[in-house]
């Protein structure tokens, strides 16, 4: 009877920690936690951006010479360093005793060595197809982890009736625009199947140029090819800020006589987007928020 009793018990015991399992599938695999993490490791300015906009503090974040403007406060000063967001510091990351790394898109490749330090998230969107989609189930995955689940439904909720409004608007309105990257003293352009794909799938822009390329760091282009496309809007993102030791102003290199003659320009519609949000913080909270504004910005919606 008290191996019965004992075996019923264990049974229970045993069903009682797998019914409290969390369980995520992301790009590398299956993440599987018995607990909720309390000590988190955070590499990637995206994975940064969400944990603070709900409220999860990483004991050890990934260090930059840049930090996007909404993520100052975790500065090298203030916290620990987990390495870069290309070459994690393993020795750093072991010293914290993580019971969680989550590591952004730039230090995916090293997931099999951080792995053996602690249980490790991949936290990447599709930047090139279904990036609002691949972008929820980034902020679901830490809902389910951190059973935050009804606080990140709502800011879905809230994101994604905007986003809607704007689809529908530039749909409706068939609204051309061209995608703009500075890159030194050159420009390169970027279609609906590139890095830049949210502004053509999920905005529901035209392609003025529907031919581009879809490498990640676009096609290199003219701009006597940005004349004749001549797009009636131009999105400008200036790479040009990331660089330190750079002088060189997006604005005053689109300031010529060959793109004055688009509609564009004719009509103020060269818009300067947030290099942070567009180009850094994949798949942040605050990266896509500011990835609204812009675009409403741009349509006065």
């Amino acid at each position: 009877m008290y191996r019965y009793v004992t075996s019923l018990v264990l049974v229970f015991l045993s069903s009682l920690s797998f019914a409290n399992e969390i369980v995520v599938e992301h790009f590398k695999g299956t993440l599987k936690l018995d607990h909720t993490p309390k000590r988190v490791v955070a590499i990637g300015y995206g994975v940064v951006d969400a944990l603070d906009q709900f409220g999860i503090k990483p004991v050890a974040v990934a260090n930059a010479t840049h930090l996007p403007h909404y993520l100052q406060q975790y500065g090298q000063a203030s916290y620990p360093s987990a390495g870069s967001h290309f070459e994690p510091d393993f020795e750093s990351i072991y010293s914290q005793k993580p019971d969680l790394i989550i590591v952004g898109p730039r230090a995916a490749t090293k997931y099999d060595e951080l792995s053996k330090i602690a249980p490790t998230l991949v936290f990447t969107a599709n930047l090139k197809h279904d990036y609002w989609a691949s972008t929820q189930a980034q902020w679901r995955n830490l809902g389910k982890v951190f059973s935050i689940e009804r606080q990140v439904e709502l800011k879905i909720a809230q994101l994604d009736q905007k986003i809607t409004a704007i689809k529908a608007y530039n749909q409706q309105h068939k609204v051309d625009a061209m995608t703009l990257l500075s890159v030194g003293e050159n420009i390169t352009s970027f279609g609906q199947d590139s890095r830049f794909s949210a502004i053509y799938q999920d905005f529901g822009f035209v392609e003025t140029v529907d031919s581009l390329e879809s490498g990640s760091h676009g096609d290199l282009v003219s701009f006597e090819f940005v004349m004749q496309s001549d797009p009636s809007i131009i999105l400008a993102i200036d790479r040009n800020q990331l660089d330190a030791s750079s002088n060189l102003d997006m604005a005053d290199i689109l300031d010529n006589d060959l793109v004055k003659q688009t509609r564009a320009f004719k009509n103020a519609q060269i818009a300067m987007l947030d290099v942070d949000a567009w180009y850094l913080s994949i798949a942040g909270v605050s990266a896509t928020e500011k990835m609204v504004e812009d675009i409403q910005q741009v349509l006065k919606l």
